[in-house]
């Protein structure tokens, strides 16, 4: 699929609407209400059964349950008098996300028209209920501050209603009405302690999209990355060094020794992919800025490439010293019929490429020039087979690709379907098999352990949908939160060496629905914004990244059957090893006939050796844990379309029940990208045995 890189990223943000003003409260008390609430269990490995749930009708500090729990309101005041009947709100740092097992304010404000009573309810991703419960509130505009805390992590939404005056929660900005959301955070830290990054640029998730959540802040004028990058686990974003911003109107006036790094990333927990497409007016044959053709002197290409490899080099050493490389991105989605299409020759685009190579590698030691990032897997195949053989390869580090496998990465359009002959595709379509040939291609003119970055993959709403009142439902945000973390891991499973979520909120650019969280203020959505609230897939992604980042990529399980998927991975070091495994069925998952949350499917999976038995951890999407029992090496699972994760210790039975990814080398095992002489070609990495 082609998206126009217009409005992806910070690349071309669109401008800010204003922020909803803070509401005022007096500090009017008003006296103690009756409360009730319930409480569900805790989650299961084995999604889309109903909580169970139980009385709560005071504090049980000592053996209660682990779940989620709000208590009666601790705090009622007087609330702005303008504004709906009824409200709901997790106030905090902006990203409405908390950490487990923390307490977190759960605040509803009313105006009833006459003493009223309040019922409420929290449901998770599989619209479980998890907690419910009513208390009184007095007529007029009354804020009620429940506190809550749970040990249960994932997504959760509240719905809350008048019993009276029957109002409930309306639509915001992207969010249907009837809802306001949260999510916990998940702690894996007794499965999977932290592992030791060797260097930094081992992390294997970043992201596309901004918001500006910090009192004061608005776009683009702060920090659009934390705290929700770090919230989310992603560890890389783009920074901008396209000639045509660098030197929009002559030619020498990028100074690579003043150039200063921009200040959100001076702090060095989010390392840069360094973008390098399109060229200045000046330098076109077009007399116009454009992606389309090579610039009319190569040998200023070059020279201006030279100046951004000299302050990259300066940035990595300055701030982030553990990072071992630099990665440039050449052009972006240069696709036929996309946004940036390339319309010149073939011979251009590479003389072009060996501009940039040539010109970073001069002053850069520890570059890595990357391309072709072409939209779709399946594109970037078509044009490593057509440019390989013409020599691209001798200018390319490492490969960047976006992940795109259909035309439409939605709910209904998983990354699996195509797998099936009988469902609209054939089995050369599926991302997995996509993936099998690009490495393919890889190994054919790139070095062994030339990394591989997908540096875009979203998973938006379905084809002909549209922001609504009523729209999205619960079924489709837990489809999406499965499909988006089920396509992560096959591009990891299958050999890429990190992956970029897209899109942070909701926008209004190309199809709705790709944000990992609602924007909250306009109804298409925007760039960004400064209110949010979380899906299910932005909860999907915190665990993933927490599970699976630092590790290395073991590969696809062999002989698996029909309809199951598994992806095994091992922690940096020779640590633990983390399987992936769901199911899914193309005639069972539907928007039509409902996203099949309740299927499932029985698999035993091989986890130690014969004659062993004891537990592994599962985690479940949201990062639950549960422990299995596992019997002569082997652990019976429930599979259902949400990844369950499998933790355990023996590493040697993966040996030889995983198929590793052509070409594919761990990259903590691969040395330090060589100094190159100008204008020679080199290896893009050279490689110990394993």
């Amino acid at each position: 699929m082609s998206i126009s890189s217009e409005g992806r990223g910070t690349r071309s943000l669109m401008s800010h609407w204003a922020m909803l003003a803070p509401m005022s409260r007096a500090a009017i008390m008003v006296a103690a209400l009756a409360f009730s609430a319930t409480q569900g269990e805790a989650a299961s490995a084995t999604a889309g059964a109903s909580a169970v749930r139980v009385d709560m009708k005071a504090p049980q500090p000592q053996g209660q349950r682990p779940g989620l729990r709000c208590f009666a309101p601790s705090s009622q005041t007087r609330a702005a008098a303008s504004g709906d009947a009824v409200e709901a709100d997790t106030p905090g740092d902006g990203t409405r996300l908390f950490a487990a097992a923390k307490p977190f304010a759960l605040v509803f404000t009313t105006r009833a028209p006459q003493p009223d009573t309040l019922n409420w309810q929290i449901r998770d991703t599989w619209n479980g209920v998890r907690a419910s419960g009513s208390f009184r509130v007095a007529a007029g505009a009354i804020s009620s501050t429940l506190s809550c805390t749970s040990t249960v992590a994932g997504y959760f939404a509240v719905s809350a209603s008048l019993e009276g005056a029957r109002g409930q929660l309306e639509s915001r900005g992207t969010r249907p009405g009837g809802i306001a959301t949260f999510g916990v955070l998940p702690d894996i830290a007794a499965a999977l302690p932290a592992v030791r990054y060797p260097y930094q640029d081992l992390h294997r998730f970043g992201g596309q999209g901004t918001a500006y959540l910090a009192p004061g802040q608005h776009c683009c004028d702060g920090d659009g990355y934390r705290p929700v990058y770090t919230a989310l686990g992603l560890a890389w974003a783009n920074d901008n060094r396209n000639w045509y911003m660098e030197e929009p109107d002559k030619s020498g006036t990028f100074d690579p020794a003043t150039k200063q790094l921009t200040p959100y990333l001076q702090r060095g927990d989010i390392m840069r992919l360094i973008q390098l497409d399109g060229i200045p007016k000046w330098a076109s044959p077009t007399a116009g800025q454009t992606h389309s053709y090579a610039p009319t002197s190569l040998a200023q290409m070059k020279e201006y490439m030279a100046k951004v490899g000299t302050e990259s080099n300066r940035v990595r050493s300055t701030y982030f010293p553990t990072q071992r490389d630099n990665y440039y991105q050449v052009t972006w989605e240069p696709d036929a019929d996309g946004g940036l299409p390339w319309r010149d020759s073939d011979a251009n685009f590479i003389a072009m490429y060996k501009a940039v190579w040539e010109g970073i590698h001069q002053t850069d030691p520890h570059a890595v020039v990357m391309g072709l990032t072409y939209s779709s897997v399946q594109g970037n195949v078509k044009w490593m087979r057509r440019l390989g053989p013409l020599g691209i390869g001798r200018y390319m580090d490492g490969m960047t690709v976006h992940g795109y496998y259909d035309i439409g990465t939605t709910p209904s359009h998983p990354p699996e379907r195509v797998a099936d002959t009988r469902n609209e595709g054939t089995v050369p379509g599926a991302l997995a098999a996509s993936m099998r040939a690009l490495r393919h291609e890889m190994r054919q003119y790139l070095k062994p352990g030339a990394p591989l970055f997908v540096t875009e993959t979203g998973i938006s709403y379905d084809i002909g949908q549209s922001y609504g009142k009523s729209y999205p439902s619960a079924d489709v945000l837990y489809a999406q939160a499965a499909v988006v973390a089920r396509t992560h891991l096959i591009l990891l499973g299958e050999g890429a060496d990190m992956t970029y979520v897209f899109y942070l909120a909701d926008m209004p650019d190309a199809a709705p629905g790709y944000g990992l969280f609602f924007e909250l203020e306009h109804p298409k959505g925007a760039y960004g914004p400064t209110h949010i609230s979380p899906k299910p897939a932005a909860l999907a992604v915190a665990a993933m990244t927490r599970i699976v980042d630092g590790t290395n990529t073991l590969g696809p399980l062999k002989g698996l059957p029909k309809g199951i998927y598994a992806y095994a991975f091992r922690r940096l070091g020779g640590g633990k090893v983390v399987t992936a495994l769901w199911t899914h069925d193309n005639d069972k998952w539907s928007s039509r006939t409902g996203f099949n949350a309740g299927q499932s499917v029985e698999y035993r999976l091989r986890v130690d050796a014969p004659g062993t038995s004891g537990d592994v951890t599962a985690l479940d999407m949201m990062g639950n844990a549960s422990a299995i029992p596992y019997r002569d090496g082997v652990a019976s699972l429930t599979l259902s379309p949400a990844p369950v994760y499998v933790v355990s210790n023996n590493a040697e039975v993966f040996n030889d029940a995983v198929t590793t990814p052509e070409g594919y080398v761990a990259r903590d095992r691969a040395e330090p990208t060589p100094q190159a002489a100008s204008g020679q070609a080199r290896p893009a990495t050279r490689t110990i045995a394993r």
